[in-house]
């Protein structure tokens, strides 16, 4: 096969120009993190050096040698009060300079939330009281056609009931991970084993899954697994993916394997980080292994279990690679967040869109706001 160098020219300069400016952009910031520390750590020692010179004290007039406590008093004192005045002048020279240097490096970081987070999120919102086109101002319409469309209470539904069982499936499964693995002979193997699916993409382990769900006639050898079990059971081969309630609890047995794995780790180590003077204490109580979970276990890792419920539950609210891969949301299977894609991106309703986006981030908001106010508590405590 040729490969014709002159009707590839296109194509190449654009492929030399996005590599000078991939250079350009990665050398310029390396070169900013390396000389901007730099001169803010040099200006700061100049400006020590120079609060440490005028801070001096003037030479003392010589005096005799005095005795008695008073007299070591009058020789610590004055140095004491010294040193105290000195360490405020380099206090109050350093400050101006700690917060430029921090503006630096938070300045774009904010810059990139400015333009990625906040001006989308404020362009959303006004977009969701706009018609289809963007064009007219319709008010509260598309909320009130998000409550009253059956289809879209049934994608509401579906995402309450991936909520309420997700995190609670995939965090007790993940408690019960760590329980047994705990210090076991093989449990670097077995964590491994058991934390691998969340290396997993979404859209990957949907597929593997669907290969589980697989449905031939019984005529025909199965490939999915579980029809190949039913057909060894006697049983007809089942179209899963097809068969509402229960193809939504198959796709959040997808979720639920991905996420037991981030449960286990996070929980294992929140118990392996449980004082052992307290273990011992209940053992030598008498404490049966029931007891020991429930009244040891439990309430120690209590943190970690808002934490881990917290995230799973943040991310089942916006799951969308597994629906969409597994079934496209078809047969009353999807949720907010595929069926925003559906009406802004392929049935052209951007003012619904944005309605679900929005819906999306006010539920999402509550849980945010017990998160944070437990990481205060917990730093207060």
């Amino acid at each position: 096969m040729d490969f014709d160098f002159a009707a590839e020219q296109p194509k190449l300069l654009m492929l030399m120009y996005g590599l000078i400016a991939f250079v350009l952009v990665v050398g310029g910031l390396l070169l900013l993190l390396d000389v901007v520390p730099a001169f803010f750590a040099r200006r700061r020692e100049a400006r020590l050096i120079a609060a440490a010179t005028s801070g001096a004290l003037p030479p003392a007039r010589p005096r005799k040698p005095a005795e008695g406590r008073f007299a070591r008093l009058l020789d610590v004192v004055p140095a004491f009060l010294a040193r105290r005045r000195q360490a405020r002048l380099v206090a109050r020279r350093r400050k101006p300079t700690e917060g430029l240097f921090a503006l630096f490096f938070l300045l774009p970081t904010a810059l990139l939330l400015l333009i990625g987070l906040v001006v989308p999120a404020i362009r959303t919102t006004l977009l969701s009281f706009m018609d289809g086109h963007s064009e007219n101002f319709v008010g509260f319409d598309n909320y009130t056609w998000m409550f009253s469309e059956d289809s879209i209470v049934r994608v509401l539904i579906n995402t309450l009931v991936w909520v309420l069982l997700v995190p609670l499936v995939a965090t007790s499964i993940g408690l019960l991970y760590a329980v047994m693995v705990d210090r076991a002979r093989f449990e670097a193997v077995a964590k491994s084993l058991i934390f691998m699916p969340m290396a997993i993409s979404f859209v990957g382990a949907s597929i593997i899954w669907k290969f589980v769900y697989a449905f031939r006639g019984a005529e025909q050898d199965q490939i999915g697994l579980l029809n190949q079990i039913m057909v060894s059971l006697g049983g007809e081969p089942q179209q899963w993916l097809l068969n509402s309630p229960l193809n939504t609890l198959l796709l959040i047995v997808i979720m639920v394997w991905i996420q037991a794995g981030f449960a286990m780790v996070v929980l294992s180590a929140a118990i392996k980080a449980i004082p052992a003077d307290i273990v011992e204490a209940a053992r030598l109580d008498g404490v049966t292994p029931w007891q020991m979970f429930w009244q040891v276990t439990l309430p120690s890792i209590r943190p970690a279990l808002i934490v881990v419920v917290v995230t799973i539950t943040i991310a089942t609210l916006k799951v969308f690679d597994i629906v969409r891969t597994a079934t496209n949301g078809n047969y009353d299977t999807s949720v907010i967040a595929n069926e925003m894609y559906n009406q802004a991106f392929r049935y052209g309703q951007s003012g619904h869109g944005s309605a679900l986006a929005v819906f999306l981030f006010i539920l999402v908001i509550p849980i945010v706001i017990y998160q944070i106010r437990n990481l205060r508590q917990q730093r207060e405590g």
